[in-house]
Formats: structure tokens, C-alpha cells, sequence
């Protein structure tokens, strides 16, 4: 393979996992603003089979050939003009686009250094679900200390973190789990867990001011009536309905990270140094499973972010 030639995992046509495929590709250049990362893991979101099988071809057309993949951990390996935060060698982890590949790029806007304490694996899962516990909790959601929190599917990419940043925010947390979840959970500071395949949440749970929902349909649905008067649903999966939420006399918001989320990722990296917030790789696949990886991602169930290992 040739200096500037990668392997990318993309897909030419929409599909189900298996148009997955591993091509040779040319290698980005970083542009004003980027940098270019050579690529240790990435991580595998929702969205991007979502993506590759054409759900959002409406709302977020791509161009085909597209190579998936948001959640990213390396080494910076060249810095675009005006770039001065970033050196190369540097461990960083953060937001980039079409991460499924050896080499990606990322804006420095969306990077921060890697926590000491975690490796490429675990630092991969931190940009998406991190920010967006974050800003569905404290931009959306506005929690306090000593509010009641209900985090549903706790213990996947993004509700794994709305736990521990609820938890350390100083709110009561609830978090449903199946039932091979549930010790999981407890260990992420959970004061509550439901079984939900044992227990409808709706037994169980009332009153609470603030719901992060990271499943959505169903789950959504049965979310209103959790809530007391004025509290929020914070959608994650699904699209936030404000007629029903008027009707049940509660509120509803979806999640928007800012466009600049560096300054989050710092927060989230400094949290986990400390050891007040910790990762969870769910399962890792290299390069050339990456239809495999999507394929248990779009199960639904699981624990942590699923990754993908590029290299060590």
C-alpha cells in the first residue's frame, strides 16, 4: 500500500450489514481547522447503521461510496493551517467523520487529549454518548442536585454515561437494564435499577423530573406518565413530540450537542481521570468485521459502546 493510500470500511450501496466492505482508499488531507488522526478505534453509534441502511437517506443524505463512523481515538498524525492546540503524536480522542478507517479527520474544535488513565478502546466511546448525556442532562434537561432522574437503557453508550454524570451531579437515578445489566448499572452509581424484563417501569418508577430516553418508540410512549407536572422528556432515539407533551402537562426536548464540543469533552476527560466517570467497551471488532459490529448494534441490547479496534 502506497504512503498515501488506507483501508476504510464503507459502503456502496444502502443495505444491510454485509455492504459493509474494506477498501483501499486515498488518505485525507487536513484542510483549515482539521487535523488528521491516525485511527486506533472508533467507535460504532446507532446512527451509522442507521445511515447504512438507509433510514436517513431523507433527512441526511450521504454520498455513496460513505464511510461511517463519528467516535474516534488516535494519534494525530498532521495538523491543518491555524491549528496550534494539536501536535503530532499527540493521544486525542473526540468527533470526527468517516472514522471506519485507518486515518481520519476531525475538526480541533471537536478533539481533546486522551485521559491518561483509559486506552484508544475506551476513549472511543466517550465522544458521543458522553456529549450527548451532557447535553440532554445539563443543556436540555437543566439537572439539579436532588432531582429524581430516570435514565432509560442505562446501560448502553449513552445511558451508561447519563448515569454516572447524574450521579455525580447529585440527582437520584434510576436507570432501567435487563437483567444481565443490573449489577452493571449499580456499579455506575445507579441509586434505583428496574428489570425491565421482569418489571414494567411504569410499576415502578413515578414522579420524576427528568427522563433521558436512549431507546425510544415503545419506550418513549411509556415515558409521559413517569414524569410529574413540568418535568422533561429528553429524547434521544426518537423525535420529541411537543403536542403529547402539552396534553400531559409535561415537556419534551431532543438533544443538540453545540458545534464546538471540545470544552465538553475536556469536562468528560478531567471526570475520568479523576475516576468520578468511567468508560465501558461493550465489544471490539477489528476493521474487517465492521458488518459484523453492526449487525449487534442494531440488536438494540448490550452493554458499553460497541468499537471498532484499527490498531494498536
Amino acid at each position: 500500500m502506497s504512503g498515501d493510500q488506507m483501508r476504510a470500511a464503507r459502503f456502496h450501496e444502502y443495505g444491510a450489514p454485509d455492504v459493509l466492505v474494506v477498501d483501499q482508499v486515498p488518505r485525507p488531507e487536513p484542510k483549515e481547522g482539521e487535523v488528521l488522526i491516525r485511527v486506533h478505534a472508533a467507535g460504532v453509534n446507532p446512527i451509522d447503521w442507521k445511515l447504512r441502511a438507509g433510514y436517513l437517506k431523507e433527512f441526511m443524505p450521504v454520498q455513496l461510496p460513505y464511510t461511517p463512523g463519528y467516535d474516534l481515538a488516535g494519534t494525530v498524525e498532521r495538523v491543518g493551517p491555524g491549528v496550534t492546540e494539536f501536535t503530532p503524536g499527540q493521544a486525542v480522542f473526540g468527533r470526527g467523520m468517516g472514522a471506519y478507517a485507518e486515518y481520519a479527520m476531525a475538526p480541533a474544535t471537536a478533539l481533546a487529549p486522551k485521559p491518561d488513565n483509559t486506552s484508544f478502546d475506551e476513549a472511543t466511546t466517550i465522544a458521543i454518548g458522553g456529549v450527548t448525556a451532557w447535553a440532554g442532562l445539563f443543556d436540555a434537561a437543566n439537572l439539579q442536585a436532588g432531582q429524581r432522574l430516570l435514565v432509560q437503557g442505562a446501560a448502553g453508550g449513552t445511558g451508561s454515561y447519563a448515569v454516572q454524570l447524574g450521579n455525580w451531579k447529585g440527582a437520584y437515578v434510576i436507570g432501567t437494564a435487563s437483567s444481565g445489566n443490573v449489577e452493571f448499572v449499580r456499579s455506575l452509581g445507579a441509586n434505583e435499577i428496574v428489570d425491565y424484563t421482569t418489571t414494567a417501569v411504569e410499576e415502578a418508577v413515578s414522579g420524576v423530573d427528568v427522563v433521558l430516553d436512549t431507546v425510544g418508540g415503545e419506550v418513549m410512549d411509556r415515558s409521559w406518565s413517569l414524569l410529574q407536572p413540568n418535568g422533561i422528556l429528553v429524547e434521544v432515539a426518537g423525535m420529541p413530540d411537543e403536542e403529547a407533551a402539552r396534553q400531559r402537562g409535561v415537556r419534551t426536548s431532543g438533544v443538540q450537542a453545540p458545534p464546538e464540543i471540545s470544552g465538553i469533552l475536556r469536562q468528560l476527560a478531567a471526570l475520568i481521570q479523576s475516576g468520578a466517570v468511567k468508560t465501558e467497551v461493550g465489544a471490539a471488532f477489528p476493521l474487517d468485521q465492521a458488518a459484523q459490529a453492526h449487525a449487534l448494534s442494531e440488536t438494540g441490547h448490550g452493554r458499553g459502546r460497541i468499537v471498532l479496534h484499527i490498531a494498536d
